[in-house]
């Protein structure tokens, strides 16, 4: 018996040991697939993670418009969102308030003709002509336009002069009269105003002029006539350019158009007063300094936070405070989690209402208590943004910074910039926002979406100078049409007056 046990036992270890084997073999192989089934999940989690992102960039990108970001409203097309004012109600009742004064049809002459008009019953009456006469009851005017095409004959004629022993002496063409045949003025003041202040491409302006007058005028003519019309300007936008360079306070902005294929800037600086535009083929530094007036600037330059801007450090930054809104509300309709965007809207807005209330005073700045208070709120809510935002540690093996993306980059440009964000409540001089800018370079939007694009860059420059011109003289109450004339006769420089 003690034989058969002593037999048994060797080969029930082996069975043993050889079970052990297998089960570390499996419970190896399971390691070895749970380990690689973790690294998928991991690799399954981060693009999960990274689709997630990239799904909440391109919602946000779709759900942007000109209400909630930086895009102009010419970028909206037919999804163009509802009106949401920043401004609040007044109260006042729609129309023009009490004490306006009317822009409305008005006589500016004596009428051309007059007909009178008597009772129907007056036309067959036996008695037509002796009952007395009750005078002129009522009177309205119509107002129209004669379209005519007057065509002056300028003819030189000979004499032969009896003081001078028979001498032929000859008459000469005024100086303005230089062809066998040429346009007027008014009609070249009139191509002129359609092609830059209408908008109008050269083909739809040669159309018009020749529809309406009957003119075989020349789409190469217009051309020529709105050359020689900006190179007339040359002096006097150069001027415009110096004016600007010297204000106190200045707007800045810049907007691309399409020329032969390429993408051009229209940079702008004006103010209440006068518009200077370029035409450049760069958009940032090297466009600014081409267009001549930020290198020599010292004054306060009021723009949308762009970061070339900052490049021009002798100058004083004031930032669009409109701008800052709409971003403000589109972080707030993207991002739900993110209650900070809603409370900076709202002391902004209280900032600029404060202002308003205290310039309508005939104060010169804010008291400490309201400058304090605004400072404290502001820095409040920076670093509230901050602790909802913080910066991702760097992952391993990726190179260059880590990336802060569209809400941290917002609240780390209101902190950094600051002081040129509120500028306007340290200074009563400054405004709000930079809408002087948008409307100057407004006309651009509608020349590209009216007529297209410019087929050359000397069409956009002269373009640009036209409406330089244009702009500066609108300002000044001028009418462009008048300015034109003015401009083609060589006399510009009465805006200076």
């Amino acid at each position: 018996m003690a034989d058969l046990n002593n037999d048994f036992k060797p080969d029930f270890m082996q069975i043993l040991l050889d079970k052990i084997d297998v089960l570390t073999a499996v419970v190896t192989e399971q390691s070895r697939l749970i380990s690689k089934q973790t690294e998928t999940i991991s690799a399954l989690n981060e693009t999960i993670k990274s689709l997630s992102e990239e799904n909440a960039r391109l919602k946000e990108q779709i759900n942007k418009n000109s209400n909630n970001s930086s895009k102009p409203p010419s970028s909206d097309g037919f999804n163009k969102p509802s009106p949401k004012s920043l401004r609040k109600p007044s109260g006042k009742k729609q129309g023009g308030q009490k004490g306006h004064e009317g822009k409305g049809l008005s006589i500016t002459q004596f009428p051309d003709e007059t007909i009178r008009h008597i009772p129907s019953k007056c036309f067959e009456c036996s008695n037509a002509g002796k009952c007395t006469s009750c005078g002129i009851t009522d009177t309205r005017y119509e107002v129209d336009i004669r379209i005519d095409t007057k065509v002056t004959a300028h003819q030189v004629l000979s004499f032969k002069c009896q003081k001078q022993n028979g001498k032929v002496l000859t008459g000469s063409f005024p100086a303005n009269i230089t062809g066998t045949m040429q346009y007027g003025d008014n009609l070249e003041a009139l191509a002129v105003s359609l092609n830059t202040v209408g908008m109008m491409g050269i083909k739809r302006t040669h159309d018009i002029l020749s529809a309406v007058f009957g003119i075989p005028i020349s789409t190469g003519t217009i051309c020529n006539m709105v050359k020689s019309c900006a190179e007339k300007l040359v002096n006097t936008v150069e001027k415009i350019r110096a004016k600007v360079m010297s204000l106190p306070i200045a707007h800045f902005d810049e907007t691309g158009t399409r020329v032969d294929k390429k993408t051009i800037w229209v940079h702008n600086a004006s103010n209440e007063d006068f518009t200077y535009l370029t035409v450049e083929e760069k958009r940032g530094t090297i466009g600014m300094a081409a267009s001549g007036v930020l290198p020599g600037f010292r004054g306060i330059a009021v723009h949308d936070c762009w970061k070339p801007y900052w490049s021009y450090v002798a100058v004083t930054h004031a930032i669009c405070c409109a701008h800052l809104l709409r971003e403000l509300t589109g972080v707030s309709e993207n991002h739900p989690d993110q209650p900070w965007a809603d409370k900076m809207k709202k002391l902004l807005l209280r900032m600029k209402k404060i202002r308003d209330a205290a310039a309508d005073s005939d104060k010169g700045n804010l008291s400490y208590y309201y400058l304090h208070g605004f400072d404290t709120a502001y820095d409040s809510i920076i670093n509230e943004a901050r602790a909802l935002n913080p910066i991702k540690e760097k992952q391993a093996g990726k190179r260059g910074r880590q990336p802060k993306g569209k809400v941290l980059a917002l609240v780390e440009r209101l902190a950094e910039y600051k002081g040129g964000v509120c500028l306007f409540t340290r200074n009563f001089r400054v405004p709000f926002d930079n809408n002087q800018a948008e409307r100057d370079v407004r006309m651009v939007k509608v020349k590209t979406k009216v007529s297209g694009c410019f087929r050359t860059k000397d069409g956009a420059d002269s373009f640009a100078k036209i409406m330089s011109y244009i702009g500066t003289a609108n300002k000044h109450s001028i009418n462009s049409f008048v300015a034109i004339r003015k401009a083609l006769a060589g006399q510009s420089d009465f805006i200076f007056a």
